[in-house]
Formats: structure tokens, sequence, C-alpha cells
């Protein structure tokens, strides 16, 4: 079987999609990926499904176009919108998704009590309302959109002290009612890791899907035949809508990697390279 030397396509509002990036490079070292920042709209959260489905075609459009042989989603908020349109659109290309863990944590609670932190359009797809429904049965799932932690994580804040009163207003009642597992049901969230284990304290499972689903990416790479060579040294390669000097930073912070980062614009609902634009180191 000759070894894929095609890309990995990925793309989220912003950065929170580098937690799970972060898992795809651990698990799939030989892989190129090419990694898109929406950050012209983040964040998706609060967009209706509607519009953040239109934003998601027109990148996997693009990322398809750079060669990609599989896409991953690594946005939850993307993913209600998305992950089944364009999987009717691409029927030959793998594309994988992520959905709210609710799954493992119904299976895991002690208490029966669950906590789901994800966004506003995220609760209003039919994904997240079908993991509900097959997996959450006599389980009482408590939910909250955390409004403003996205911001907060994106101004490189994801443990500063704005961020900590949205999770602690969002985390208390439901420690209140008994919660013993949290959902991370946006990928945004790990990057505030340390604040919600300190709140929520050590009794309490945090449930965080990028492992899973770097592990599935692998499975699909390899039932396809797409898998890149063993031993390969995988590059990333970043692209933002947004500042790129800013992403660059947030790279460093978030990951402790220097990248060079690409500009990328919309025009007329599409994407665009940016002609005269440095790269950012």
């Amino acid at each position: 079987m000759i070894p894929s030397s095609r890309p990995i396509g990925a793309f989220d509002s912003g950065v929170g999609g580098l937690s799970v990036l972060r898992a795809l490079r651990a698990q799939l070292p030989a892989e190129d990926i090419v990694y898109f920042a929406d950050q012209a709209h983040v964040p998706y959260g609060p967009r209706g499904l509607d519009e953040v489905r239109g934003f998601s075609e027109a990148i996997a459009r693009y990322l398809i176009a750079q060669g990609a042989k599989l896409i991953v989603i690594p946005c939850n908020t993307a993913s209600a919108a998305a992950l089944k349109p364009l999987r009717q659109q691409y029927p030959e290309l793998p594309i994988v998704g992520m959905e709210p863990a609710v799954k493992p944590a119904a299976e895991h609670t002690e208490s029966g009590v669950v906590g789901v932190l994800a966004t506003p359009t995220t609760f209003e797809g039919e994904l997240y309302a079908s993991v509900v429904e097959r997996f959450a049965q006599g389980v009482t799932v408590l939910q909250d959109a955390c409004p403003g932690l996205v911001e907060e994580i994106e101004a490189g804040r994801a443990n500063g002290p704005q961020a900590r009163h949205i999770l602690e207003a969002a985390l208390q009642p439901m420690l209140a009612q008994g919660m013993d597992t949290v959902v991370l049901g946006c990928t945004h969230y790990p990057f505030a890791f340390d604040t919600i284990r300190d709140i929520v304290g050590p009794g309490v499972r945090l449930v965080d899907p990028a492992p899973a689903v770097a592990r599935r990416v692998e499975s699909l790479l390899a039932e396809g035949g797409l898998a890149a060579a063993p031993g390969a040294s995988g590059r990333t390669r970043y692209l933002t809508s947004g500042d790129a000097a800013a992403m660059q930073r947030r790279i460093h912070e978030l990951l402790g990697k220097d990248a060079v980062v690409e500009g990328v614009g919309w025009l007329n609902g599409e994407v665009h390279p940016q002609m005269n634009t440095d790269k950012h180191r």
C-alpha cells in the first residue's frame, strides 16, 4: 500500500481546535496537518446554525482544494451545524466531527448527575439532542453555555480572573446538585482545564474527547489506505482569517511551539489567500 503524503485538514472558529490538534500530533506524528482558524468570525457559539454551516462548507472547500485527504472538525459548534451536510456533500471523504462526550460521562457517573459545558449553537443542534436521548437515559444532564469564555481563551486569558468568574457561575450550581462528571463540550474549554479542576476539585471527572477523536482519525486513515509513511516527520501548517501575529502568540502560549501562521481572507463567502500578506513567525 502506497503511503499518502496528502495532509489532514482541520478547522475551528479559533484556537479551541488546537486542543484536538495536540492530540492528533501525539497520535499521528507522521501526518501533515493544515489547521484553519476562522478568527474573522470567532466565536461561532452565539451564531446560528445556518451561518456556521455556511462558514464550515466554505472552509471545507478550501481545505479540499489544499489536498486534504480527511477533514477533522475540532469544533463542537461547527460539527453541530455542518457535520451531517458535509458528509452528504463529500461521501467519499472521511470527515470526523466532535460530539459532546455525554456517552462516556453517563457511563461513568456514580451520582447520576452530569454537567455539560458547551456553546449555545451546540446545545441547539440535532447532534447534541441525539446524543443525550441515546445515551443519557436515567441521568440528569445539566448544561451551561459559559458566555464569554471562548472570547477569554482567544484573548490568551484561559485561566484568568474573568474566565474563573464565568466558570464558577456555571459549575458551582451544578456541584450543588451533585454533579460528579463534567463534559468539556467545546474544544476551547480544555485550555481552561486548570481553573475548572480547581473549581470542581479532584473528585469530579473531566471528560475531554480529543484523544478519542485522534484515535478515530488514525483508524479511518488506516482503513482507507490514507496513512502517511511510518517514520515520516509530519508538519503543521497554520492558517487564520484573523490576526496572524496574534494567532502565533496563542499557539506559543497554548502548545509551547513557535509556528508560521499564514493569513487568509474571506471574499464573497469563499476563503482566499491574502495577497501581499507576510507570514508571521
